[in-house]
């Protein structure tokens, strides 16, 4: 299959259709193999409108999602970054092209070893996966400019709106365990602002300040 092709193509016609408009986003999204984030059996599909599984109950965003939430943390290159919800490492290499440094969190093993594997084959060094509990954050590697929660949580964690720097940017998807609705944090001095966006359904956020298993 020509991947190169498929990937023209879902960026001319899923991302921006829908108002994805950050050049350096579009060029990420068009530079990263998604298919390479997949299992073989269903790689053919990768670059489709869609959510897919990657194992251990949990999934590949959309590629529009993970290009929105990309976007919505307008970032520069000089960033340092922290994902909460490695899975397939395919948000942290979107994220590793607008960056300077991407923080990864994973509670899954097994999820952290295939990431690791194809994060590194593809020359992603300044990706560091973490295995622990990301509704905690990272405190030793805070503050962070940029922070984006890849899966549903029932509020912004609070340690995470700590480890936020002043002026940064926090995106997550927040409601239910079933059904979210895409929020913009912006801190400034000890205040936040927030937007409310798209609605959108993501797998549940596990832990401490999430929800419970």
């Amino acid at each position: 299959m020509d991947y190169d092709e498929l990937r023209r193509t879902m960026v001319e016609t899923q991302l921006v259709p829908r108002g994805i408009k950050d050049r350096r986003v579009l060029e990420a999204m068009l530079k990263v193999p998604r298919h390479l984030f997949v299992d073989e059996s269903i790689r053919h599909r990768a670059y489709e409108d869609m959510a897919l599984p990657i194992g251990e109950g949990q999934t590949i965003s959309q590629p529009y999602m993970v290009a929105l939430m990309t976007e919505l943390l307008e970032l520069k290159g000089d960033e340092r970054v922290l994902e909460v919800g490695t899975g397939s490492g395919y948000q942290a290499a979107v994220l590793a092209e607008l960056a300077r440094e991407v923080y990864s969190m994973e509670r899954i093993e097994a999820l952290i070893t295939r990431a690791r594997e194809r994060l590194r084959s593809l020359g992603y060094d300044n990706v560091h996966i973490i295995c622990g509990d990301g509704t905690r954050g990272l405190p030793e590697k805070a503050p962070f400019d940029g922070i984006i929660i890849t899966a549903g949580t029932p509020g912004v964690p609070e340690p995470l709106k700590a480890q936020l720097a002043d002026g940064g940017t926090l995106v997550a998807p927040v409601g239910g365990r079933f059904s979210q609705q895409l929020v913009r944090l912006r801190k400034k001095g000890a205040d936040f602002s927030e937007e409310y966006l798209t609605p959108c359904v993501f797998v549940p956020l596990i832990g401490e300040y999430g929800w419970k298993e």
